[in-house]
């Protein structure tokens, strides 16, 4: 019913869509000195925000046409290497005839199944195609699938990430950004189980909700205030004709949408009041920040309703990876299992969907991983959104990640030598470390004082 109301609003505010435009056009298009006066401008800004705010958004693209390989452009080619009925495995092809033959580490990038298409992490596949041959997943709007195709749940997903990685062979890097995190997780556990060949060489796992029972957010508390079947009541719809997926059981993308913005509603509202003034005032630069952001933040996707009710209840709910109890296939999924595969967690201090702590449960989860293969960092000051794009991700983020890709490889190619000290890993606590200021001076050492008839040392013949 839901669904069929948001359509039915769709429609009704088509006509008001285009009626915008038009006064817009005819606002931007008057003569000289009209378009310059404070009441055009503030029309013709008007219309373009109530525009951008009622229409829908499609599926954006990476848009990814070069990189930058020490320093020379080389051309990027995406090219689709493995399709399934749920998701296509996307790759980024640097020009050989450029760059020349790389042997750079192979990484599947996970990308989130959570109402946002895997364009999100364009600025991810930006900064990563530098210097790795990257894959990412592609997931598939569950509104375009037809019903007779099939179903997908979380099982289906963990089959499909190992799929991806035995597609791709051995010494393949995982990196699963936020929702993926425990469907990888589980994955690399199940191929550990099974002694298969092409286990990951290494798992990242970045702001992803492993353990939800730490430091749970707004989000988490949803999930576990409601029992499961008020979500089936109240958030899963059919999808309508005429779209290809029509009577398909989904989650609509922009009920989970309404549900984030209205976590930051006072921040979106701010946002597009910026915008208006923006226009107003014709600063290009802010305006075209503000679209290229809100395009993508705007595209969502359903998915299907058996993948989102299994997600909320075995990792929000039951905890069932963090308590052992997680089953795939019938099988309990064992991640003590894990020995060949490097793990490395990333989390935003500021995360307010992923709680700190949350993606650090992994550590503890995967006790026979060696030692000098657990990897845990928290950046300062980010969100969830700042754990994979932005600055920070570019500048300090990123260059972690590469390092740890390259010991792990380095390490592998020696046969499972030890390639530095082993360091003891350390968990998070809740107390912050002493903070050093390098720029104070050290403080001075006492001077020894000479107790009243001590002997000179001597040189003994």
């Amino acid at each position: 019913m839901h669904y069929h109301a948001y359509e039915l609003a769709h429609v009704m505010l088509h006509p008001m869509r285009l009626a915008a435009r038009a006064m817009k056009s005819q606002m931007d298009l008057m003569p000289a000195p009209v378009p310059f006066g404070s009441w055009a401008r503030n029309i013709s800004a008007a219309c373009d925000v109530f525009e951008g705010l009622t229409r829908r958004y499609g599926k954006p693209e990476f848009g990814i046409t070069e990189t930058k390989v020490h320093g020379l452009t080389v051309p990027v080619r995406e090219e689709v290497v493995m399709e399934k009925t749920f998701c296509r495995l996307l790759h980024f092809d640097r020009d050989e005839a450029v760059v020349g033959k790389r042997y750079d580490p192979k990484v599947l990038l996970v990308a989130p199944m959570s109402g946002h298409y895997a364009t999100l992490l364009r600025g991810t596949v930006d900064e990563m195609i530098r210097e790795h041959n990257l894959y990412i997943t592609d997931w598939i709007d569950a509104r375009d699938v037809p019903l007779h195709m099939g179903s997908f749940d979380l099982d289906d997903f963990i089959d499909y990430i190992a799929d991806f990685v035995r597609f791709l062979g051995p010494n393949t890097h995982v990196m699963a950004v936020c929702q993926p995190s425990v469907p990888a997780l589980a994955a690399t556990a199940v191929m550990a189980m099974d002694d298969d060949p092409c286990q990951p060489a290494s798992l990242t796992l970045m702001g992803g909700p492993i353990d939800t029972r730490r430091n749970p957010t707004k989000v988490n508390n949803l999930a576990q205030d409601k029992p499961i079947s008020w979500f089936e009541r109240n958030v899963i719809s059919t999808v309508p004709f005429p779209n290809a997926g029509f009577m398909r059981r989904v989650y609509p993308g922009f009920v989970q949408l309404t549900g984030f913005m209205t976590m930051n509603l006072e921040r979106h509202t701010e946002a597009h009041a910026k915008l208006f003034d923006s226009l107003v005032k014709g600063d290009c630069d802010s305006v075209a920040q503000h679209k290229e952001f809100y395009e993508e933040y705007l595209a969502v996707m359903d998915l299907p309703a058996e993948f989102y009710l299994q997600t909320v209840k075995t990792v929000f709910q039951d905890h069932a990876l963090p308590m052992g109890t997680m089953m795939h296939r019938g099988r309990k999924v064992d991640c003590t299992a894990i020995r060949k595969t490097a793990i490395m967690t990333v989390e935003g201090e500021r995360d307010d969907i992923c709680g700190l702590g949350q993606t650090e449960a992994a550590h503890g989860l995967c006790p026979n991983v060696p030692v000098d293969e657990h990897y845990y960092y928290v950046q300062p000051g980010v969100g969830h959104y700042g754990v994979f794009n932005g600055t920070r991700f570019r500048t300090e983020i990123q260059p972690r990640i590469r390092e740890m890709i390259r010991t792990v490889q380095f390490k592998r190619r020696l046969g499972g030598g030890d390639v530095r000290m082993p360091l003891p890993y350390r968990s998070l606590k809740p107390e912050r470390e002493q903070a050093i200021d390098w720029r104070e001076p050290p403080a001075p050492k006492p001077k020894e004082v000479k107790q009243p008839g001590q002997a000179k040392e001597t040189k003994s013949g």
